[in-house]
């Protein structure tokens, strides 16, 4: 498998696990449950899977009004993309 596809496959699987992880935490807000730590939900993000949350807080409307979120994961996406461009030149 060439590395691309390796990168691709990685970042898919943690887009899927933010995606997942970032339902169940407003699932469990709703309930009162016991929550996800937002340090957790920023890491998944730097992980690779900032997109993939972002969209999800926007369709969803979790964490949408907590700046750390709706500039932080921007600002990640805005870095990952400046990486990628720089290591691919």
């Amino acid at each position: 498998m060439k590395s691309e596809h390796i990168v691709i496959t990685c970042l898919a699987i943690i887009s899927i696990i933010s995606v997942v992880v970032t339902v169940s935490d407003k699932l469990r807000a709703k309930k009162h449950k016991r929550r996800v730590p937002e340090n957790t939900l920023l890491l998944l993000s730097v992980l690779g899977g900032s997109a993939a949350m972002l969209i999800t807080m926007l369709t969803i409307r979790h964490k949408t009004k907590k700046l750390k979120f709706m500039a932080g994961i921007p600002a990640i996406m805005i870095l990952q993309g400046l990486l990628i461009y720089f290591l691919l030149r």
